[in-house]
């Protein structure tokens, strides 16, 4: 009756020991470490960094008790917080000889203790919110009008181009604020006009006005299309950003959208808040122009001349020198877009670039003069710029134009993340910025810590003395649900902050009660006269489901937090909901695994161990063992 086929056992001991792996991580603690990233959207941190890395810190006669390799920096672990920063100081005269134009960023850091064998077994520590780890915490208004207005200015752009396509004569297209107004001489020109906008541009309204001769047209954003524009603005913000601290190699930064306009960015680890403002207002811009193939510009390539007049050098990502022209054909506010892709013909990797309408056009003129000659695409950062690639001109180029030739997967897939990651798509300060220091963090962990442990252990007395020997049953059952929530939690590389703590608390509560059900059946069916091993049998049957209605009544509260929440409400819905799942195993079947392994073969059983059982008729008390 009470006991589990061999299989159900091996199923627990499976789901423990994977638990004990995977949480194991979260007790071993962090250990100081100095990540080297870069500080270019072109540099990468590669094998050869690593070995540079490695080859500054043994000169300097250090040891790191381990160095990594990921993609996006180097990190390097050391035993103590003196080694770390003299390793930071080494690898900041090694990696960055000139402080006005570093390429790389040398940061402190904290790396987990845990063994080579745990993370060989992709078990890796939870990470810890800003609450918890220490950080710096930015809240950044953003620029809806200027989003808007440089809209309206690509739109004053596109509808030159397209009046002038068509034929439609008329005065120039004059931006107003939001606006846009042309004006003309007559109705039908006007009318002409009018119909353009309104089969070309579905995201503007225009309405026409005349005063004495002069017919004016006015061309305004509607509202919905207004709100689809900043809404985009913001996402393309969001993206930006991500990619800027991405590239840096900040760990698990928090970007989210705060209300219509505001962007809310946490970076845990970081402690130096004008580190973190230099990442956030980093700024890249793309400019194209033509290499100068004159005699005088490839001598100056080859180093055997100087460069000429009305020309500038500048290095590839190889380093090579490139003479490139000074006029700019375009920049990166007239590209919309770069996606990587391959050739139908050839099936090489390519990228495909989109313009707008300016720059279609400057691209067709210059494509048309400029035949088989070299277009040098620059990226500016800081001032310094550097030359991502030099393709030849191979035809007449537009609004739609790809590059390709002999570049990998990996490399057009680089290049079209340069290209997209320029400027932002509205401006944005800086208006709220709040800094949580290490020691407030390794302070909010103890205490949350403590509040765990002292109500885990508080239930676990009271279990005990309350419910005898199921009582022990029922507290290591919660030590196993609170195990195997650490190990979902860090499975899912969750972030954990002091909601989430909040939430473990609750989530040992709710674990108890469906464990204080199952003991209250089994004392009920003793009550009733029913025997031991019955007790026991229907105990478990009859409180599951009374225990799976309450669980899920709370799960459905928990998703509707995880849905309609966000930030510490979402942080701690996921703890929550995740508690519900992994009590629900631990104090069902695990607990009744332990229960049928002590009591299950015993056949004459007499009475069993779970505190006093009172019996409703006389005055006779029955008393377990």
């Amino acid at each position: 009756m009470n006991r589990y086929p061999v299989w159900k056992y091996a199923v627990i001991m499976i789901v423990v020991l994977v638990g004990l792996v995977y949480a194991l991580p979260n007790f071993f603690g962090e250990a100081p470490a100095v990540q080297v990233s870069s500080a270019k959207s072109a540099v990468k941190v590669d094998a050869g960094t690593q070995a540079r890395v490695e080859q500054a810190l043994s000169a300097a006669g250090l040891k790191p008790d381990l160095l990594t390799l990921d993609e996006t920096s180097v990190r390097a672990r050391f035993a103590t917080t003196d080694e770390q920063l003299k390793a930071r100081d080494v690898l900041q005269r090694a990696l960055v000889p000139d402080g006005n134009d570093p390429s790389y960023v040398v940061a402190l850091n904290l790396l987990s203790r845990s063994p080579a064998w745990l993370t060989a077994l992709h078990a890796y520590p939870m990470y810890l919110g800003l609450d918890l780890r220490g950080g710096v915490d930015f809240l950044l208004q953003v620029d809806m009008k200027g989003a808007i207005d440089k809209k309206a200015e690509s739109f004053a752009g596109d509808l030159r181009a397209s009046l002038r396509d068509k034929g439609i004569r008329g005065g120039s297209v004059n931006r107003n604020g939001q606006s846009l107004e042309v004006s003309f001489r007559d109705a039908a020109s006007l009318q002409a006009a009018k119909d353009l906008v309104q089969d070309q541009f579905p995201d503007l309204t225009a309405t026409d006005t005349q005063e004495g001769g002069n017919y004016k047209l006015t061309a305004t954003i509607k509202p919905e299309a207004s709100r689809r524009l900043q809404d985009a603005a913001l996402k393309q913000n969001i993206t930006t950003l991500h990619n800027r601290i991405n590239e840096l190699g900040v760990a698990e930064p928090v970007i989210q959208q705060q209300g219509l306009d505001r962007i809310v960015v946490q970076l845990p680890g970081v402690q130096d808040t004008a580190k973190a403002k230099d990442i956030l207002g980093r700024t890249a811009t793309l400019e194209m122009r033509l290499v100068d193939e004159s005699a005088e510009g490839r001598a100056a390539e080859t180093g055997s001349g100087p460069v000429p007049f009305g020309s500038e050098k500048f290095l590839d990502r190889q380093g090579r020198p490139v003479i490139v022209k000074k006029q700019v054909l375009v920049t990166g506010e007239n590209l919309t877009d770069a996606q990587p892709g391959f050739d139908s013909q050839t099936q090489q990797p390519k990228v495909d670039l989109t313009m707008d309408a300016k720059g279609g056009r400057i691209m067709r003129d210059v494509s048309r003069e400029n035949f088989h000659k070299r277009m040098a695409m620059l990226i500016f950062e800081k001032g310094k710029g550097e030359v991502l690639t030099a393709p030849s001109i191979n035809g007449e180029l537009g609004n739609r134009f790809q590059i390709s030739g002999s570049m990998s997967v990996v490399e057009a897939n680089d290049l079209a993340l340069l290209l997209r990651a320029g400027s932002l798509a509205a401006p944005m300060e800086i208006i709220q910025e709040r800094t949580v220091g290490p020691s407030l963090g390794a302070d909010n962990i103890k205490k949350g810590f403590d509040s765990v442990m002292y109500g885990f252990a508080a239930i676990m007395v009271f279990m005990c003395v309350y419910y005898a020997l199921f009582g022990l049953f029922s507290s290591i059952a919660l030590a196993v649900n609170l195990l195997l929530l650490v190990a979902v939690l860090s499975m899912l590389q969750a972030t954990l902050t002091l909601p989430g703590i909040a939430a473990m608390a609750l989530a040992i509560g709710v674990a108890i009660d469906s464990n204080v059900l199952i003991n209250e059946r089994v004392r009920e069916e003793l009550r009733n006269g029913a025997a031991p091993q019955a007790a026991i049998h229907a105990g478990y049957d009859r409180a599951w489901g009374t225990i799976l209605d309450s669980n899920v009544t709370t799960l459905i509260a928990g998703i509707a937090l995880l849905a309609f929440g966000s930030g510490p409400v979402r942080g701690f819905a996921v703890v929550h909901c995740i508690g519900i799942v992994t009590s629900m195993f631990s104090a069902v079947f695990f607990s009744r695994g332990l229960v049928n392994f002590w009591y299950g073969s015993k056949k004459k059983l007499k009475t069993v161990s779970i505190g006093t059982v009172w019996r409703p008729t006389g005055s006779a008390v029955a008393k377990a063992d």
